[in-house]
């Protein structure tokens, strides 16, 4: 009698792990998209962090080319090669004399999605101060 009690019940908790691995399943994949969808996001304002650094010291050494706000936005521009060049916006502001402030300001939209649904949008903005030499 005790072996017949034993046997029905590892029938009956067959499918417990099956049906608690189907309850958490979903709950694990959205997680790991959010993980990635951050990743993304760093990575964007990592890059768009070093594009403004790099326009920011070409517009620092360039005060006597022809167009020395052009020159820092390529800079930004060619260093910002991984980000859609439609969304980046880039702008450089200066006096353009010797020792005066050169700021160069970027933003790129971002969009966090998970399964279909905007958690957060808005717009990643950077900015580098750098004397004009």
């Amino acid at each position: 009698m005790k072996m017949n009690t034993k046997r029905n019940r590892i029938r009956e908790e067959r499918g417990q792990a099956m049906t608690e691995f189907a309850i958490v399943l979903p709950v694990l994949v959205v997680l790991l998209f959010g993980i990635v969808q951050f990743g993304i996001l760093f990575n964007n304002y990592v890059t768009l962090t070093d594009a403004v650094r790099a326009g920011a010291r070409a517009a620092a050494v360039s005060r006597q080319a022809t167009d020395p706000t052009g020159t820092a936005t390529a800079a930004v521009r060619s260093s910002a090669s991984d980000l859609t060049q439609a969304n980046l916006g880039v702008s450089v502001s200066s006096a353009w004399t010797p020792g005066a402030p050169v700021t160069v300001t970027a933003t790129y939209p971002y969009s966090i999605n998970l399964l279909g649904w905007v958690i957060s949008s808005g717009s990643l903005t950077t900015k580098t101060t750098e004397a004009v030499e």
